[in-house]
C-alpha cells in the first residue's frame, strides 16, 4: 500500500463518521432550537466532536492533497475539469465549510441563551453541510462512493 493510497482510504473512510457527526449534530441543533430546549452536556460534546472530526479530516486530506496525482499545478490545471476540481475547487470549498463549522461553534460557545446555541449550530453547520454535499456531487462521483 503506498502512502498515497492509505491516505485516499482513509479520507474516504473518516468521511462516514464526518457525515454521521454531523447529521446527527444539525438534527439535534434545529429540534432543540425549534423545540426550545436546554442546551446540555451532550450537545456541547456533539458539537465539539463534529468541529473536531471536521478538522481531523481537513488534516488528513491536506496530506493527501500534496501526495494526489490528481492534484497538478500548470498551464492546464484550470482548462481541465478534473485537475481543477481536485487543485482548486474540493480544497477551497471545503475549508469554507470548516470556516462555517468553527464560526458556529465558537458562536454557540459565546452565546448566553440555550436558543441562540443551538441557533448556532443548526445555521452554520447546516451551510457547511450544504457546501460539502454540492462539493462531492460536483466531482461526478456519488457523495458515498469511494474516490479514485
Amino acid at each position: 500500500m503506498t502512502p498515497y493510497s492509505f491516505f485516499r482510504e482513509l479520507h474516504s473512510g473518516f468521511r462516514y463518521i464526518v457525515l454521521i457527526l454531523l447529521l446527527v449534530a444539525i438534527i439535534r441543533a434545529w429540534a432543540d432550537w425549534l423545540g426550545k430546549k436546554p442546551y446540555s452536556e451532550g450537545n456541547r460534546k456533539l458539537n465539539l466532536f463534529t468541529l473536531i472530526s471536521v478538522h481531523t479530516q481537513f488534516l488528513i486530506g491536506l496530506v493527501l492533497y500534496f501526495l494526489s496525482p490528481f492534484v497538478r499545478f500548470g498551464s492546464d490545471t484550470m482548462k481541465d475539469h478534473d485537475t481543477r476540481y481536485w487543485t482548486v475547487e474540493h480544497l477551497t470549498a471545503m475549508i469554507i465549510a470548516i470556516v462555517l463549522i468553527t464560526i458556529g461553534h465558537s458562536k454557540s460557545k459565546k452565546a448566553a441563551s440555550p436558543e441562540a446555541k443551538h441557533k448556532a449550530i443548526a445555521i452554520f453547520y447546516t451551510a457547511a453541510l450544504v457546501i460539502v454535499v454540492a462539493t462531492i456531487m460536483l466531482s461526478g462521483r456519488g457523495l458515498l462512493t469511494m474516490t479514485h
